[in-house]
């Protein structure tokens, strides 16, 4: 039992009870304005009947003065009545209006220096007061689901049960579903759970995208009264890989200087110490001993050389000067550089891309060179087989997917795909991917490796920005 200064639980009903009794004998606001003036006019009116009663008239002009005295009486009666409650009703009106929120009602005779006037005046400038914000709310939440729109983030409302409520363009591109088939569904059917679990501004991983690393942020708010959690997802991945991209072009530089400083005079002292030795008085032996040493330090020396040189091109790399560029006679011309194996291209519409043609042309030798090797190496590896490279791209209103497939044996280790200095090549630099999605990069896209779901393989994705007519 609750208890408190206004009776208990218990009471309740029975109060309500005899209030609702009295409310249904209470006689209308109308009804009793209309009887208040009978009621005044009601002893001028007995006077009156007095008055003429006594008088010594004729039976039909008493009759009749009495009857025109009444008539006024209602008359006036119903003027008061109708002066008083039209204009209450016509307020009425404009405030039941406006809990609608419907502002385009205003009440009329409004004035100053009069009582009902100041009313309808005071009800006037309240609407004139909700119209502004109502139009100032639909404009900042127009503004707000702008914002949202625009933001690269990709972000979530979830309600207390973990279900989607929320999510903006971003989300779903990531989660590559629309938002009328992802609203409804639970954190853990969209393999989002770990981003409850996870601590926030904390890394997570995703399965949507394998080669990114996502931060997460949490935060809460209320939508009518519910708590909501909001998720905002950040792809660090790009800012990470410039870092770490950073890094390697100063330990590069570092090492490069360093070790050129050594290879030159190596090589010289070698060259030098070769011709020297056709003039030495050393047997044959010896003489081929000291040859075949001294070849060994000179080839290793050029071989460092040419190393060091490869990889100062992810040090040195310029911007992309952008122009319009036919994405299929490019494709095209690449294809038909290699000859091991025939490159199949799969798409006969043609885009125009802003990009530089020469980073773009550099970044598909690489992919299609791996995609042939990983092609050939499986070939080697296994009775005959088919090989098989396929170009194509897809087209998105933004963007355009450039894909290239190969049947080889697909990726084993993928966090090492883009790590300078790991190759599984035998005398490969280990630079080739890390050159192609620097390029990628530069470009505003994004290159990403996956093995192929379809058949045994592995996919080269390239997101590059379509051009603006």
């Amino acid at each position: 039992m609750v208890s408190g200064e206004h009776g208990t639980s218990e009471e309740a009903p029975q109060r309500s009870q005899a209030f609702s009794g009295r409310k249904r004998s209470r006689v209308r606001y109308e009804r009793r304005v209309l009887l208040l003036a009978f009621l005044v006019a009601l002893p001028s009116m007995a006077v009156s009947i007095i008055l003429v009663v006594i008088q010594n008239w004729s039976a039909d002009s008493k009759v009749a003065l009495l009857i025109g005295e009444a008539l006024a009486w209602l008359l006036l009666v119903l003027a008061q009545h109708e002066q008083i409650v039209r204009p209450l009703q016509t307020l009425t009106n404009v405030v039941a209006a406006l809990r609608e929120e419907d502002y385009s009602f205003r009440a009329r005779g409004a004035a100053l220096d009069d009582a009902l006037g100041e009313l309808a005046l005071e009800v006037n400038s309240l609407a004139d007061v909700l119209t502004i914000q109502k139009t100032s709310a639909i404009e900042a939440t127009a503004l707000l689901s702008r914002v949202v729109e625009e933001i690269d983030a990709p972000l979530f409302a979830f309600d207390p049960d973990h279900r989607l409520k929320l999510l903006n363009s971003a989300g779903e591109r990531l989660l590559q579903q629309s938002a009328a088939k992802l609203l409804g569904q639970s954190a853990k059917e969209l393999n989002l759970q770990a981003c409850f679990e996870a601590e926030s501004e904390t890394l997570v991983p995703l399965p949507y995208s394998p080669n990114s690393r996502w931060m997460v942020r949490r935060s809460r708010f209320r939508q009518d009264g519910v708590p909501h959690t909001l998720i905002v997802l950040s792809d660090v991945s790009r800012a990470l890989r410039e870092e770490e991209r950073s890094a390697w072009q100063r330990l590069i530089r570092v090492l490069g200087h360093e070790l050129n400083n050594s290879l030159a005079p190596i090589k010289s002292i070698a060259g030098s110490l070769t011709s020297r030795l056709k003039r030495s008085s050393l047997n044959e032996e010896e003489r081929e001993d000291f040859d075949k040493g001294l070849s060994i330090i000179e080839g290793r020396a050029e071989s460092l050389n040419r190393f060091l040189q490869a990889y100062r091109q992810l040090a040195q790399m310029p911007s992309p000067k952008l122009q319009p560029v036919p994405l299929r006679s490019l494709v095209e011309r690449v294809a038909g550089l290699e000859t091991r194996v025939v490159v199949e291209v799969r798409n006969d519409a043609d885009v125009v891309v802003q990009a530089d043609p020469d980073q773009l042309e550099q970044m598909l030798i690489n992919l299609i060179k791996n995609a042939v090797e990983a092609t050939k190496e499986m070939q080697q590896a296994e009775a005959p087989m088919i090989s098989e490279v396929i170009v194509g791209w897809e087209l998105t209103p933004a963007d355009v997917i450039l894909k290239v497939e190969d049947n080889g044996p697909g990726i084993m280790n993928p966090s090492n795909a883009f790590v300078p200095f790991y190759t599984t090549k035998q005398g490969g630099s280990g630079i080739g991917l890390v050159l192609s999605r620097q390029i990628a990069e530069a470009h505003g896209g994004r290159l990403e490796l996956i093995n192929r779901e379809d058949a045994r393989g592995c996919m080269a994705r390239v997101t590059l920005p379509r051009s603006r007519e």
